[in-house]
Formats: C-alpha cells, sequence, structure tokens
C-alpha cells in the first residue's frame, strides 16, 4: 500500500532536539584538519570488520593492496615510454602549440599492443609525461591494461605536466536539449545507436574498452567521426551478454537472495564469458514493489524499467550443467527473476529481465599520477564560474578522467582545474583509488547533472586524502557499494544522490559549506540532474535522496550509509558564522537504517518526499537514521590516521605473539555465518582473521558434518573430503593475509547439519 504525503505546519516541523544536528556557531569555517594527505592506506592499517556494520577492509585497489612502486614497472625498454621517445617516436613535444593528442594516443595503443597481453600487476607499462604544456583536442583512451601515466608533477611551475583540453567540432556535442540547456543524449543518435551509450559522456581520459560488439561493426564502420564512440565498449552492453535468470530450487520469483552467493540462470544464453576470475554485474530489475519500499508510487512520476540494484562481483565457480554461477562475495540485495516475479505488476506494461552480465573487455590496472588538466574555454570567465550551479558552455560538458568498465585503477597526485563537468567520474567500476588530489571547478554545474565529484556506479573502492573546491557535489550513486570516503577536504556536499546506493562509510572528512553553495546560485542553464528547476534550498554538508524527488533520474537512496568522525560546518545564510553539523563525532550515524533493515527517512513517520527544507531534522530514534552506536576510535577504517600502525583498534585488539615469517597457528580465527537456507539446505560462509604480527600465506579449515549432510558446492577454496570431513585450504589469490586483516570462503550444503569440530591450521577455529 503507497502512504499518501502529509502537509504540515513550518513550525511543526521544528526539531525537538536539534542538538542531534546542530551545535553552537563556531569561530572559523573550516572546523577540520583539512585534506589528510598522510594516511597510512596500507592492508596492516586497516581495523578489523566492527561488529554490526559493513566490512569495508577490502576497500580500494585490488582489495586493500599497496599502489604500485617502482619495482612493480616491468623492466622491458619496449614497455616504458620515455618523454624523449614522445617527442623523437610520437611527435609529442611541450610548449610548442601543435595538438598532441595524436601522439599520446599512438604511445597508447602501442603499448595496448605490444606489453599489454603479457602485463599483470607486477609488470606494469610507464608512459613518462614530459613537464610543459600539452595539447587535446579530442578525448583519449585509455584502454591498455597494466599502464600508468605519469607526469612530473601537478604544480604550476615549468617543471611540472600540464594538458590542456580544447574539444574539437567531433568531440563537441553537436545535439542539446530543445532549451539549449544541455546535452540531449537521446537526440544523439546514428544506426541503431543513441547518445545515452556514451554516458555518463565524454572526457579527456577515458578508461573504457573500444570494443564494438559484433552486431553493431557495420554501425560504427559507417558513423561519422563524431558518432563512433557511441558503439565503443559495446562488447560489455548488459543487453548484448547479459544472462537471463531463473528461480531458484524453493523460491518461486527469486534468482537469488541477499546473502547468497550463487544466482541460477535461465535454461538459455551464452554462459562462454561466464568463468572463474571473470567480473560480473549482477543486476536486479526494478518492482513495483521495489519502488513502493522508496515510498515511491506510480502516481509519483514515471517509474522506470532498469537495474537499480547493481553489484559488480568475482565469479569463483560456473557450473555449466545446473547454470549457476557463484560470486566471490554475499549479494546485497534480493535479485527476482524479472520486474513482475515479485508479484508486481509490470512497469508500462513491458516485464524487464534481471542479468548477471559479464565485462567482456575490463580495463585494469590504469594508472594516473603526478599531473595536471584543464578545459580552455576561450571567451568564459572562471570567477563566474565559482558559485554558479548553471551550465555556461554545455556543448562543451566533457569531463576530466572517465572510469566505465574498469577495475583496480587508481589517480594520485593529479590537479584539474575548470574542467567541462566532472573531473573525475565513474559509471560501472570496481576497487579503485582515488587519493591525494586536487580538484578545483567546473565550467558546467547545472542542469543534467554536471559539475560533480561523481561516484556512479563504483563499488569497493577508496577516496582519500582529495580536496575539491567550487565543484556541485561528491557524490555516491546509482547503486554504489562499499566505498571509503576518509581524510577529503571538500566546500560541497557528501552526497547520497539516489539509486539505491548503500553500505557507503564517510569518514574523517572536512566538509565547509557557504550559503552560496545553493542551486538558486545561478545565472543560466539552472537545474538537477532530473531536469527540474531550482529549490529555495540552501545544501547542507550531507545530502540524502528521498525516493519522491530522485525518481526523477533514478530512486531513493538505499540502506545503512554510515558518516562518522567528520568535521562539518555550514554557514545557513549569507554572511553568517558557520554552524557545526553532526557534531557527535563519536557517534555512528547510519542513514537509511532501522537497526535491521532499510528504513527511508520519516517525519513523525511519515517519509520525507524531499531533503531540501528537512536538512535539520532529527531522524534518530526510528526515523531512518539509527545512531545507537558509539565508537571511541577516530576511524571505523584505519588502525590510525597518524601515519603509524601502532595504534590499536578499539575492538578485538590482536593476541600478542612473537613476530615469525609464519604466523603460529593459534593466532588465526576461522568464524563460521549462515548466510542463507533453503528447504533442503543452507549456504555459509567462513572468515579467517589473522589476529597475529605478521602475515600469513597459507591457511587450512577443516570440519567434519554430520551424517546426511554434505557440501555440494564451494569458492574462494580448494576442496577436499575424506568421508564426513571436509578441508579448505587457500585459493591462489587469498592465502595471504595480513595482520588484522581477514580473507574468507564459503559452500553450499545439501541438508541441515552444521559443521562440527573446526579446527584452522591445526588448532581449534
Amino acid at each position: 500500500m503507497f502512504r499518501r504525503a502529509l502537509v504540515l505546519p513550518a513550525a511543526a516541523l521544528l526539531l525537538a532536539s536539534a542538538s542531534i544536528v546542530y551545535l553552537a556557531q563556531t569561530s572559523s569555517a573550516r572546523a577540520g584538519p583539512g585534506a589528510l594527505t598522510n594516511l597510512n592506506l596500507s592492508a596492516a592499517n586497516r581495523r578489523p570488520p566492527v561488529a554490526g556494520l559493513y566490512d569495508w577492509t577490502k576497500a580500494g585497489y585490488r582489495g586493500g593492496a599497496d599502489l604500485p612502486g617502482a619495482a612493480s614497472i616491468n623492466p622491458n625498454a619496449a614497455c616504458q615510454i620515455t618523454a624523449a621517445e614522445l617527442d623523437t617516436q610520437y611527435g609529442v613535444r611541450p610548449n610548442d602549440g601543435t595538438d598532441d593528442t595524436t601522439g599520446i594516443q599512438a604511445a597508447i595503443d602501442a603499448i595496448k599492443s605490444g606489453c599489454s597481453p603479457s602485463a599483470s600487476h607486477s609488470r606494469l607499462s610507464l608512459l613518462s609525461l614530459p613537464a610543459g604544456t600539452l595539447n587535446v583536442t579530442r578525448e583519449i583512451h585509455v584502454d591498455a591494461d597494466y599502464l600508468i601515466l605519469r607526469g612530473t608533477g601537478s604544480g604550476t611551475g615549468t617543471d611540472a605536466t600540464r594538458l590542456v583540453y580544447r574539444p574539437d567540432a567531433n568531440t563537441a556535442y553537436d545535439t542539446l536539449t530543445a532549451d539549449g540547456s544541455d546535452w540531449d543524449e537521446d537526440g544523439m543518435t546514428s544506426g541503431q545507436g543513441k547518445g545515452g551509450w556514451l554516458w555518463p559522456g565524454r572526457g579527456m581520459f577515458r578508461v573504457q574498452s573500444r570494443g564494438v560488439h559484433s552486431s553493431y561493426a557495420g554501425d560504427h564502420a559507417a558513423a561519422p567521426a563524431n558518432r563512433k564512440d557511441i558503439f565503443e565498449g559495446t562488447v560489455n552492453v548488459h543487453w548484448k551478454v547479459g544472462v537471463a535468470l531463473r528461480a531458484k530450487p524453493g523460491d518461486t520469483g527469486f534468482a537469488a537472495r541477499t546473502g547468497d552467493r550463487t544466482i541460477y540462470l535461465a535454461s538459455s544464453g551464452s554462459l562462454a564469458n561466464l568463468a572463474a576470475g571473470a567480473l560480473v554485474n549482477v543486476r536486479a530489475a526494478n518492482t513495483v514493489r521495489f519502488y513502493a519500499e522508496q515510498d515511491v508510487a506510480p502516481s509519483d512520476g514515471t517509474l522506470l524499467n532498469q537495474h537499480m540494484r547493481q553489484q559488480i562481483l568475482t565469479v569463483t565457480a560456473v557450473d555449466a550443467s545446473a547454470r549457476t554461477v557463484t560470486v566471490d562475495k554475499p549479494l546485497e540485495f534480493d535479485v527476482p527473476v524479472d520486474s513482475t516475479s515479485d508479484g508486481s505488476p509490470a512497469i508500462g506494461g513491458a516485464t524487464y529481465a534481471s542479468k548477471v552480465s559479464p565485462l567482456v573487455d575490463p580495463v585494469v590496472g590504469v594508472g594516473f599520477e603526478n599531473l595536471s588538466f584543464t578545459q580552455d574555454m576561450p571567451g568564459l570567465n572562471r570567477a563566474a564560474a565559482k558559485y554558479n550551479y548553471g551550465n555556461m558552455a554545455p556543448a562543451y560538458q566533457m569531463h576530466g578522467i572517465v572510469f566505465k568498465w574498469a577495475a583496480d585503477s587508481w589517480v594520485k597526485g593529479v590537479r584539474a582545474e575548470m574542467t567541462g563537468s566532472h573531473p573525475i567520474v565513474t559509471e560501472e567500476a570496481y576497487r579503485l583509488q582515488i587519493v591525494n588530489n586536487e580538484l578545483d571547478g567546473s565550467w558546467n554545474k547545472g542542469k543534467g547533472g554536471n559539475g560533480y565529484f561523481r561516484g556512479s556506479r563504483v563499488w569497493d573502492s577508496l577516496y582519500a586524502g582529495n580536496t575539491s573546491r567550487d565543484l556541485r557535489h561528491f557524490t555516491f550513486q546509482w547503486s554504489a557499494s562499499g566505498n571509503v570516503a576518509v581524510g577529503n577536504d571538500f566546500d560541497s556536499d557528501l552526497n547520497l544522490h539516489g539509486g539505491w546506493e548503500r553500505n557507503n562509510l564517510f569518514e574523517n572528512n572536512t566538509v565547509t559549506v557557504p550559503y552560496e553553495h545553493r542551486s538558486a546560485s545561478c545565472t543560466a542553464n539552472c537545474g538537477e540532474e532530473g531536469g527540474g528547476g531550482v529549490d529555495a534550498s540552501t545544501w547542507f554538508p550531507i545530502w540524502w535522496a528521498a525516493g519522491k524527488k530522485a525518481v526523477k533520474w533514478s530512486g531513493s537512496s538505499g540502506p545503512r550509509n554510515v558518516f562518522f568522525n567528520n568535521a562539518m560546518t555550514k554557514q545557513v545564510t549569507a554572511g553568517a558564522a558557520f554552524t557545526a553539523y553532526y557534531p557527535d563525532r563519536t557517534r555512528v550515524y547510519q542513514f537509511g537504517w532501522n537497526g535491521s533493515g532499510f528504513k527511508h527517512l520519516d517525519i513523525g513517520g511519515v517519509p520525507i518526499a524531499d531533503w531540501a527544507a528537512n536538512e535539520r531534522r532529527d531522524y534518530t530514534g526510528g526515523h531512518g537514521v539509527d545512531a545507537t552506536r558509539t565508537d571511541t576510535a577516530q576511524s571505523l577504517f584505519l588502525r590510525s590516521l597518524n601515519g603509524s600502525t601502532s595504534q590499536p583498534p578499539t575492538s578485538a585488539p590482536p593476541t600478542s605473539v612473537p613476530s615469525t615469517s609464519q604466523p603460529p597457528v593459534g593466532c588465526l580465527r576461522a568464524t563460521f555465518t549462515r548466510t542463507s537456507t533453503w528447504s533442503t539446505g543452507y549456504g555459509a560462509d567462513y572468515v579467517i582473521t589473522n589476529n597475529c604480527t605478521s602475515a600469513t600465506t597459507t591457511w587450512k579449515v577443516e570440519f567434519d558434518l554430520p551424517a546426511g549432510t554434505t557440501v555440494s558446492s564451494s569458492w574462494s577454496s580448494v576442496r577436499t573430503r575424506d568421508g564426513q570431513h571436509y578441508t579448505f585450504t587457500n585459493a591462489t589469490y587469498n592465502g595471504d593475509i595480513n595482520p588484522g586483516a581477514s580473507e574468507e570462503f564459503g559452500f553450499n550444503a545439501s541438508g541441515t547439519g552444521l559443521p562440527l569440530n573446526c579446527r584452522v591450521n591445526g588448532l581449534p577455529c
């Protein structure tokens, strides 16, 4: 049943307990330390998972690995293109005023063909950009796996690398909306393709495959120069390579449930792109019932036949005969077979399928380091862009760096100054590390959703030590999950923009939001991502997407986004002092959560229709923000913020044992959790935690099962059996466990008996 919104008088909406959200005015605008650029982000300094919260220990590059150093560079000279070789072999010369796009692209293509096929995370290619100014006029495709693009510095001196982007006629958008305010992706067509396939839009650097699906080869060949990129990357699109689903045994209508690892595939559909180690995006179809959970009814706006719930995971097993795929982590949402299989009516009269969609050609292992870039817009005044949340040049809404269908990549020590739209943006990206960058300004911050530091459809990624100025928002949106934003310095809001983003952590950020940071600060082409106009509110340090508001572009924010120990201040009126926002730095604020499941934010039991004008309400006490937990540590993510690993976590400190090259077996622990059940069996995980002072390189878990219960499948381990005694040893990729870190494996059981006599490395679990 859909609940009708209740309109209350303004006086009735005042907070009963304003101290939850507000404190006294502060003497200075910036109440926090600014960007924390010296954080120790290593696995050894990561705090073990806090009981009752999401596990963020694997956020970032390769699930918590250190970013590559000099030892990871391929010694083969052919895979290291120097600045001098860029000059002599590719014609890339700084400060000469000529276009360097073709030469830079040719160098990347040479590495892609000559080095990437045999490269790895420990054999990376290196493209060294020279000091000085390089000129770029077209999007540069960085689709060579395992490649670092490194400049000489991101400063403003002559010893730094600076790229200046001036998009040419084939790069600028030639289709705008009828009012000229925004890029019209639907009007940008060619053959079977349309501009929306380019989403989130063109950039200066694009980390994405250029592979064209065979069914679009003719369209790609026939397309003009300013339309060919519509078809590039279509080897990955879900409507071509996604596999439809069927109901799991004993659960009519759903192919998998929250916590499951095994997903049941339809009887037809190619499995050629599904294999152990491959990346897949599990995509659950929107349903009317799912929208109702977000307080959205069909009468509230156009419901979308899309996959709002998504999650990129690694395949651990494929059973071709049983038509199942098993992934490395538990699913974070239920997966209906299609948009009606949960009992919902069809959206718009059409049934839309859920899918397991492989990333056929992901780009992996790309890094950007020590350089700066800007988009030059002659005739525009940078000062006029500062508090201007409109689009100053809609045809030139080009981003800085775009990550799409990309994984295990990073941006470090980069400065972006006045980009065409988002300086860094993601769309289906996994385990990125965006650290110690400076992002300053955008020419377009208005209608259509421009000018963000944007994390869209990004999973298990780490944003740390960044400074952002004069952008519209910092966002996690569109099903983004498992991400950590720590130690950043922003003058815009921490924005949960909608689309069932969930399980993200914001901590130790300095957020200082002036009054002028508001949608009404705009001179032309103003509005929001959904096409609506401005509102009268001023953006606060947190923004949360209410269902009725965000249905125009996606849907509400999802469950359990956590804010902890942030220094947030807001200037509520022009010229006023700044006021602390959510000032209790020891309290864990879980937005969209009631202690056990999703809870839409409400006032007196009535879900809010919009965050605007409701930013100062108290949603604790059962109204959508769970604030029942406190933590005395500085961080939920790191053991220490001061660069060392000496500070122990406040929960479950490691057992003190002598340091050895291989830790004593007694300090490993294996914890059993039953993650799902059905009438004839169950699924379960074991989490192996290293409570030692040094890393382990192998582990072995063994146990007995009662008669009548057997293990039918398992993942992330090597399984052997002797009667009812089962032994699981590490796979090739998860034997190393640093102190305080953990790895896990799982299995499905036929029968209901639980493990007995568990031992890890020979001692009791």
